[in-house]
């Protein structure tokens, strides 16, 4: 070999090395970052003796929030205001978004038949107890229901953590609640369960903040505050959408306060899982058990699905305000963009419905439910600023996708989600995933749609953690 052939081969030797090595830092495992539980994010400047606001604040209120009649003739009024909605093409369901024709129907159902019965609404929402506190300079409103010594005697019991997204909200878990809190419903069931069920930062009740940089890890830790706030040191959590990837971080930042985390969207969004799931489509009955291959396959199908939804997606991390001003004081609006999500998110066919498919899955009562909350709270801008603040450049440089999560890991799949990923995928994120279920029924809203199936899933993988990882009853 001559002198020329030697330094090709040297420089070859030495391209192939750095692209290896970047390769390698792009996919390898990061450690967990530290950040700050006393990060501040409200109004006022942050108090100079943090113990001392810590324990001024920590006081836990009840409440029982009302809204005047004024309010609601309000709305009314505003609701009469629909005769300019343009009509949809011919023949056009919820192929362009909501139908207009339907809107009419649900703008009619919504001010004539249940604004009618609010008080009524009001006391159905209102079933559970209701309490706000200060975390972070934030008022923070959940539910929590304890259970009574007496209704522990013979049961499994532990504290479990909720967690919605958007555009849903603490609505979406009621009849959930009632499953995991009320299990002397069912003899044969051995399980008994503390449930929080918080408002994310700037969702309902929880109050937003006016700084820059509140993000799904900053949430996190604000989640878990809220929980050593209430004296729970360990507790499962069940989450999906926002819920999921807040839940994951809670578990990735603070496995020791972490009993198990169970999802119903489980992901991975690193590099290299998604590599591994387009080499999985070459080999699909490899990855996947027989029988659930269309859960991911086609890729093609799934990316059609994502293109087609995630317009909202893209607004709402790059113009949150925008979008919010349109939707604010605006209820018909707010309609349209927040219950169409509750239509093809739930299954991709009901695009083809002229509407929506709306009531095939819900009660509209509880989808009029989960907008009033919104509206009332005045919460659309606010909790779409979520979006933003996950894409900022600080919460990338996180990297939380790449720190290994090892606590136990529950994944509950239902088919007609927005997305799904592969146990071979989720493992490099999730090293101790016991429990991955597939479901043939249900979407996006699965605590709504399917809240049993969801219940069923959830208890048989707290039983799997008992199993495998000897945990007791708290």
């Amino acid at each position: 070999m001559g002198v020329t052939g030697k330094i090709l081969v040297l420089i070859l030797a030495i391209g192939g090395a750095l692209v290896y090595k970047n390769v390698t830092q792009l996919w390898a495992d990061l450690p967990a970052p530290k950040l700050d539980p006393q990060e501040w994010w409200g109004d006022e400047a942050q108090p100079k003796d943090y113990e001392a606001y810590l324990k001024n604040s920590s006081e836990v209120i009840g409440n029982r929030l009302s809204y005047p009649d004024k309010t609601i003739a309000d709305l009314k009024e505003r609701l009469n205001r629909t005769l300019r909605l343009t009509p949809p093409l011919e023949g056009v369901a919820f192929e362009y978004g909501f139908n207009t024709d339907y809107l009419k129907e649900i703008v009619e159902y919504w001010r004539d038949d249940y604004l009618p019965r609010w008080r009524e609404r009001e006391v159905f929402l209102w079933q559970f107890n209701h309490f706000t506190t200060d975390i972070q300079g934030l008022r923070t409103h959940f539910l929590h229901l304890m259970v009574y010594d007496d209704n522990k005697v013979g049961k499994q019991h532990y504290p479990v953590l909720l967690l919605h997204g958007w555009p849903g909200s603490v609505r979406e878990f009621y009849d959930l609640i009632h499953l995991l809190h009320q299990s002397n419903l069912d003899k044969n069931n051995k399980y008994i369960f503390n449930v929080v069920v918080p408002s994310l930062p700037g969702y309902g009740w929880s109050e937003g903040t006016s700084r820059k940089g509140l993000g799904p890890a900053q949430v996190a830790v604000m989640m878990r505050n809220l929980m050593l706030r209430l004296g729970y040191e360990k507790f499962f959590i069940q989450g999906g959408d926002w819920g999921s990837v807040i839940g994951s971080n809670i578990a990735t930042l603070y496995p020791e306060n972490v009993l198990g985390y169970h999802s119903n969207m489980c992901n991975n969004m690193s590099p290299k899982s998604l590599a591994k799931g387009l080499l999985a489509e070459f080999w699909p009955s490899l990855f996947v058990p027989s029988g659930f291959e269309d859960f991911f396959f086609p890729k093609s199908n799934e990316l059609k699905y994502l293109m087609e939804e995630s317009g909202y997606f893209h607004i709402q991390a790059t113009k949150p305000d925008t979008i919010g001003a349109a939707l604010t004081d605006n209820p018909v609006g707010l309609a349209a963009y927040i219950l169409e999500k509750f239509s093809t998110w739930t299954n991709p066919s009901y695009r083809s419905l002229p509407d929506g498919g709306l009531t095939n899955r819900y009660k509209m009562d509880a989808l009029l439910d989960n907008l009033m909350i919104y509206y009332l709270t005045n919460s659309i801008t606010t909790s779409q600023r979520l979006y933003a603040e996950q894409y900022a450049q600080a919460q990338r440089d996180l990297h939380l996708e790449r720190v290994p999560t090892r606590v136990p890991t529950g994944c509950a799949r239902f088919k007609s989600d927005i997305m799904q990923f592969l146990d071979v995928q989720l493992k490099d994120k999730y090293t101790n995933l016991v429990h991955s279920t597939y479901h043939k029924q249900g979407g996006h809203f699965a605590a709504l749609e399917v809240p049993k199936v969801l219940y069923k899933d959830f208890i048989d993988f707290v039983k799997t953690v008992e199993r495998k990882f000897k945990i007791k009853t708290l």
